[in-house]
């Protein structure tokens, strides 16, 4: 079965690489967020307490996750039923749909070649597509900063991250993740609504991502030695250093931090999310003014970190395998 995720796998990065992720109806992660967007009208209590909110929101996970879990196994198990070919072809579908290579990619540079067809305005139409900060007032470089953000933040739970968990676990193991990020990114935000009904899941997401995206930091690091000429290891490693806890979560400022060093810009800052004004530090330098071409420099730097993670996740699975090839000669 580890040789089967790891073809899997492998087939399932170069449908991403080669497709990007498809738009359906029934795209797994579009049904686990209907699942979501059932079960809170369903749980969130109609009397509001904060004992009342996080409880519901710790039976919303579980049921998510159980449901999206059965329902996954009950149709691996079928196809693998079937034939190895079908189980294979059925993984490396799943495993296709859990990544965002291409996808975070073509949605971020439309970004970049709105302003050039368009100006201002339709820029701003398409970084309200990917970002969930209010855009209506955004100026050219609030604009490509939130871009670059963007790619730099989800280079971890719209690539390598899925990528750890799909090598590691098969396409169970993708989803699960996935289910948890959607959690996350539909009812983890600390408003009046959610502060503790999406408090578990967020805090699930957390810790799931913890690993992944100091991975993701080191990865990115790593790959701005050869991946643009206008990026800089050593000062990628000394910005990471010195701000990767700039965010008020654990996670998000890991890969920024280190994008921001790579490009010798400065990003994150002040930002107006539902109209209210959070105050966010500064993550990076402005070494030199940041520009529009940063959101291909960004692009580049998430493609070759994920070609990085790739290797990796493929060096991971020959350990897995030596392992328990070992395993088995001394039970033996």
């Amino acid at each position: 079965m580890i040789s089967i995720h790891m073809i899997a796998f492998v087939f399932g990065f170069v449908l991403d690489l080669a497709f990007g992720d498809p738009h359906y109806p029934f795209h797994p992660i579009a049904l686990i967020g209907r699942l979501i967007g059932f079960l809170e009208k369903l749980l969130y209590p109609k009397k509001r307490s904060e004992k009342r909110e996080f409880l519901s929101g710790i039976v919303l996970f579980f049921l998510v996750i159980i449901i999206t879990l059965g329902i996954t196994a009950l149709i691996l198990g079928f196809f693998h039923k079937l034939s190895i070919l079908a189980g294979i072809l059925a993984e490396a579908i799943m495993t296709w749909q859990c990544l965002a290579m291409k996808s975070l990619k073509t949605e971020s540079m439309k970004v970049y070649n709105a302003f050039e067809k368009g100006g201002i305005e339709e820029a701003r139409k398409a970084v309200s597509m990917i970002v969930g900060r209010d855009t209506e007032k955004l100026d050219e470089e609030g604009i490509i900063k939130a871009a670059v953000e963007t790619v730099a933040e989800n280079s971890s739970d719209g690539v390598i991250a899925p990528m750890l968990f799909l090598i590691i676990f098969g396409a169970m193991g993708g989803i699960f993740y996935k289910a948890v990020n959607t959690m996350d990114s539909m009812i983890g935000y600390k408003n009046d609504r959610y502060l503790y009904f999406g408090r578990f899941a967020a805090r699930v997401d957390d810790i799931l991502n913890y690993l992944p995206s100091r991975l993701t930091a080191l990865l990115l690091i790593a790959a701005s030695l050869f991946a643009d000429e206008e990026a800089d290891a050593k000062r990628a490693f000394m910005i990471w250093k010195r701000d990767r806890r700039n965010h008020a979560s654990p996670n998000s400022a890991q890969g920024e931090a280190a994008v921001a060093g790579a490009l010798g810009i400065r990003l994150a800052g002040d930002a107006y999310y539902f109209g209210k004004l959070y105050h966010k530090p500064y993550i990076g330098d402005e070494t030199r003014a940041i520009e529009r071409e940063d959101i291909a420099r960004a692009n580049r730097l998430m493609y070759s970190a994920s070609f990085l993670c790739f290797f990796l996740c493929l060096l991971i699975h020959y350990l897995i395998v030596l392992m328990t090839f070992i395993i088995i000669l001394i039970m033996v």
